[in-house]
């Protein structure tokens, strides 16, 4: 339901910045106000992610600019991705690998 209506006021903001009732700073602050909402992920999701694109532990953790064991922690449920991991994982999982390279 909140992706529809995300979806709904980025529609109307849009068609506004285009009748030229809303100005393209405005479009642009309120498209960043509905960014998707960034879940959480669980070990398995991890795991399947890195498989996916046949990264070992230390490949990711690489790609993400931080320590293998790390990655393990993440893996085994010691800690959960955060900040700028979190968002990168969920760039790979909804873009592909290749939207950060």
């Amino acid at each position: 339901m909140r992706q529809s209506i995300v979806d709904s006021i980025t529609k109307t903001v849009q068609d506004l910045n285009r009748s030229g009732l809303v100005d393209e700073i405005t479009m642009k602050n309120i498209e960043k106000l509905c960014l998707p909402e960034i879940k959480e992920f669980t070990p398995q999701e991890i795991i399947s992610i890195r498989k996916r694109y046949r990264l070992s532990q230390a490949a990711l953790a690489r790609v993400f600019n931080i320590s293998p064991s790390t990655v393990q922690k993440w893996e085994r449920g010691n800690k959960k991705p955060t900040g700028s991991s979190k968002k990168l994982l969920d760039i790979i999982e909804r873009k592909g690998l290749e939207a950060l390279v």
